[in-house]
């Protein structure tokens, strides 16, 4: 699974879900502008180093995407090839982990109009005004492909939904 990432991540919104991927035998691969870079989580308790940057790969090589949380989704929305390849997911119905503030990426790339979703409640607002049935709950699931939730207390909830999803 590719797992879009950068500098500001939510240190436990991305190590506790890819530890729960890979001890499933999943593969993370984390993408950034460049391979080989470290990033550090928003609390300084995590870093992690980059598998691969944005314009060595293609979404097509990927059955998932993950997007945690923190400043990071925000950052990288700011750059159209993460827009583009977070979007092929959503139009590909290929299954879209996203947690807390995870859902700006997906916003900025006109992906979530008459989804049911969550995510933290500061961006709630944003995600009602790009179409979202918002629901205020640990974990929603739409339609087995976009998974969401909310923040940190949720990520048992999340796993456990991404990691049923993963199975399917």
């Amino acid at each position: 699974m590719a797992c879009l990432i950068t500098n500001m991540f939510e240190d436990s919104e991305y190590t506790e879900p890819a530890n729960a991927y890979r001890e499933a035998g999943h593969e993370v691969v984390t993408i950034e502008k460049e391979k080989g870079k470290i990033v550090e989580g928003k609390q300084g308790e995590a870093e992690v180093e980059i598998d691969a940057g944005i314009d060595e790969v293609k979404p097509e090589e990927f059955d998932a995407l993950f997007i945690p949380g923190g400043f990071s989704p925000d950052i990288l929305r700011g750059d159209e090839r993460f827009v583009w390849f977070a979007k092929h997911f959503m139009e590909n119905d290929k299954p879209v982990f996203a947690i807390c503030h995870g859902p700006q990426l997906l916003i900025t790339a006109k992906t979530l109009d008459g989804r049911m979703a969550t995510g933290f409640k500061s961006i709630r607002v944003d995600m009602e005004n790009a179409g979202v049935n918002y629901k205020d709950e640990e974990v929603v699931s739409c339609h087995d492909q976009l998974i969401t939730s909310r923040q940190p207390d949720d990520i048992p909830a999340f796993n456990k939904e991404t990691l049923r999803v993963l199975e399917k």
